[in-house]
């Protein structure tokens, strides 16, 4: 740790994972990520995937950036940020929403934990991180702290990771439902938790000091939870259809044509950054819509990929529509899957397209969201 609170830089200036040697021990590959150096993969993104869906893998997210509100009116200071109404959110539970800007851009996709005693924490993206803080400062000022190097993030996914967490912090976690967070107790160490993920499988998320964090990742591994890279980590998120920003969605797309109107409350008569533009966006048509294509034939869809119309014999027609926001084979599936903005008339299932995979039209057809869900 820097002695001004900040990761070390590493190779290339990036910034260092805490737990970089258990990583390193376990043979992970790295790559460079939004300014940090992670893991990619450790034994290989499909066999880590799988795990995941069959039973239970565990993932240094520390690189989210992990920023407090704290104090009378946190709630409301939040909101004046925030789409969603978080004075609604109840103390102990985690609510997904978005920074938008005046136009209705999508800033970041954040989690919201509220917690006792006016405590509120905001999970930002990592690419996003000084930004979104200084969006805090501004209007909360000396209440908004960034405690992110002081601390690990491990999140615990698949069908196996309520009973995992469970045996390792007790009772406390099996009493939590779902998006659920509290502080429990470990032995004398505070980790806080959320039942909360990005994978679509069940799970939660665990926040400890950075001194702790080794004991808490030995445990979680010791306990039968795979290592598993941010490669995994993509293709298990896109499986479960959920965006990721700076891909899916950015300053240029709005809540309403990407699937996240959940996200936005305008039935309250809170200013909000975007409250405007977004109200003029729910009130209008939508002109697109992010869609969910899956390949017709064997062939990987990869973000930038052009999206074509076709003529009968499935050749691509002139220019493309637009391409690919994100795009992989999935491993549960067998197929290659992947995510666009298409007009609003194409944005339904069973529509037939053509993506341009090195100059071959490979057929896509337009599927409902998820791609996977989960068993059980």
């Amino acid at each position: 740790m820097a002695v001004n609170g900040a990761p070390d830089p590493g190779r290339g200036g990036l910034k260092q994972l805490a737990l970089r040697e258990r990583h390193e021990a376990l043979g992970a590959r790295f790559a460079p990520f939004a300014g940090w150096e992670m893991p990619l993969q450790y034994q290989g993104i499909v066999a880590e995937h799988e795990a995941v869906r069959g039973s239970v893998g565990v993932f240094d997210v520390s690189h989210l950036a992990r920023a407090w509100v704290r104090g009378p009116g946190s709630a409301e200071l939040l909101r004046s940020v925030t789409t969603f109404d978080v004075t609604t959110v109840p103390v102990g539970k985690a609510h997904y929403s978005l920074y938008c800007n005046e136009q209705g851009g999508i800033e970041d996709d954040v989690f919201i934990y509220h917690l006792p005693d006016d405590q509120w924490l905001v999970i930002h993206n990592a690419a996003n991180a000084d930004a979104d803080f200084l969006r805090l400062q501004r209007v909360a000022g000396d209440q908004a702290s960034e405690e992110t190097p002081q601390t690990v993030m491990l999140a615990v996914q698949g069908p196996d990771a309520v009973a995992l967490l469970t045996s390792v912090l007790g009772d406390g976690f099996a009493a939590l439902e779902p998006r659920d967070c509290a502080e429990l107790d470990w032995g004398g160490v505070p980790v806080l938790v959320a039942r909360t993920g990005y994978t679509g499988e069940d799970g939660g998320e665990c926040i400890v000091g950075a001194d702790d964090a080794a004991a808490l990742w030995d445990a979680l591994t010791e306990g039968g939870a795979t290592p598993a890279g941010l490669g995994a980590r993509d293709t298990l998120r896109l499986e479960a259809a959920l965006p990721l920003h700076g891909n899916d969605i950015d300053a240029t797309t709005h809540p309403f044509e990407s699937g996240l109107g959940f996200a936005v409350t305008l039935d309250d008569e809170a200013p909000f950054t975007g409250r405007e533009a977004l109200a003029e966006h729910m009130a209008q048509p939508r002109t697109r819509r992010l869609a969910h294509v899956v390949a017709q034939e064997r062939g990987v869809l990869r973000a930038g990929y052009g999206v074509h119309l076709t003529d009968e014999d499935g050749e691509m027609l002139g220019e493309p529509l637009t391409t690919l926001t994100s795009g992989a084979f999935s491993p549960s599936l067998r197929i290659g899957i992947g995510m666009t903005y298409l007009p609003a008339q194409l944005a339904r299932p069973g529509v037939r397209l053509a993506v341009n995979v090195r100059g071959r039209a490979l057929p896509v057809e337009v599927v409902r969201r998820p791609f996977y869900r989960k068993q059980g």
